[in-house]
């Protein structure tokens, strides 16, 4: 049996430093490889300093409360992409005013989207018939419910849209979609 020399034997230093290593690669690549799987799960933020999501125009663009008061005049709905991807419309109340809060497009009856009836003045589902006032109430069923409404913020000429969590104006009641 041959005896191997103490200096062919690494030292622990040497040891310790390469199980080190070898702790180290394996974690950064395990860490790297779950990030995107635990980010999917963890919700978006929301933009801007009030908390709130951008509104898009119809080509996916922010809406600017410059460009939107320039080509949509005093009394005018129309949509854009809001909370969760939602259509919802911001109200211009005036020359150089959009509104405080937007209205979701979502008929509560079965989800369709209701469009605006400027003739009526009034929002009108064409999938069952449903009816909402101007600011969105329910006015004719079968929908239960009026439409969500959504806080519109604009800083730095960028118009934001967060989660409505005051009481329903038109009601009286606690929001029923917070």
């Amino acid at each position: 049996m041959t005896q191997i020399p103490v200096s062919d034997v690494p030292g622990m230093g040497r040891r310790q430093f390469m199980n080190l290593l070898t702790f180290g690669t394996v974690t950064g690549v395990a860490l790297g490889a779950l990030y995107p799987v635990v980010n999917y799960f963890i919700p978006p933020r929301a933009a801007g300093g009030g908390g709130g999501t951008t509104a898009k125009d119809e080509l996916g663009n922010t809406v600017t409360a410059t460009g939107w008061l320039s080509t949509h005049k005093e009394g005018d709905r129309s949509l854009v992409q809001g909370l969760k991807g939602d259509p919802t419309y911001l109200l211009v109340e005036g020359p150089e005013a959009i509104g405080s809060y937007g209205i979701n497009a979502i008929c509560t009856h079965l989800g369709c989207v209701v469009p605006w009836n400027s003739g009526a003045n009034k929002f009108m589902c064409p999938c069952h018939g449903s009816q909402y006032d101007a600011t969105g109430k329910v006015v004719r069923g079968p929908a239960p419910l009026s439409l969500a409404l959504a806080n519109v913020t604009v800083e730095n000429d960028t118009v934001f849209l967060s989660q409505w969590s005051d009481t329903d104006f038109r009601t009286g009641d606690k929001p029923w979609w917070a």
